[in-house]
């Protein structure tokens, strides 16, 4: 027969009525809201932090800079710059690159890498799409659209008729794939 175990209780605040850690931080929960208190001040919870339920949407911003993080050392080749321009076109709506932008560096470093002969000297996709989401003037929620867009200006960009495993059209459709599910 099983015993049957009592967990032991929060303790609670002076006037016993709300529970607190053991370091007598007492937690005050309002809806969604969640504050502490010590002492007599309340600390607000930080806005830039998650909370329980929400749901967060992937941007074409944010899958380009996941691009960044799981391809960052290839060296940029006009089927990334092909796919990163037709990312940009649909983030911004604007349909020629703008100076500085990320189609036109893009464009810029898989020329240069194929006059480059030197591997380390070529311009990789993390010096191109690090920070993507900042760096675009406008940003959107990647959809299903955005995803095809990207994959068609790739494929019509490959020699091979192939996307690049974990490259920009891969990123744009895992973030479609992911808003859908929301």
């Amino acid at each position: 027969m099983a015993q049957h175990q009592h967990s032991p209780q929060r303790p609670r605040d002076q006037d016993n009525t709300r529970p607190h850690d053991q370091y007598g931080i007492v937690f005050s929960v309002s809806g969604d809201d969640v504050a502490r208190k010590q002492g007599d001040s309340f600390s607000q919870p930080d806005p830039t932090v998650a909370t329980m339920g929400s749901v967060d949407t992937v941007t074409i911003g944010e899958a380009l800079e996941a691009t960044a993080l799981s391809l960052g050392d290839k060296p940029v080749d006009r089927r990334d710059a092909a796919a990163i321009q037709a990312a940009e076109t649909r983030a911004t709506g604007e349909s020629k690159g703008r100076p500085g932008g990320l189609a036109v560096a893009a464009q810029a470093a898989a020329t240069t890498n194929e006059q480059t002969v030197s591997e380390e000297d070529k311009v990789n996709i993390a010096d191109i799409l690090t920070d993507a989401a900042e760096r675009l003037p406008g940003d959107k929620v990647v959809t299903s659209e955005d995803a095809e867009a990207v994959v068609g200006a790739e494929l019509r960009s490959s020699s091979e008729m192939k996307t690049t495993p974990g490259g920009v059209a891969d990123s744009m459709s895992a973030g479609a794939r992911l808003n859908q599910q929301l």
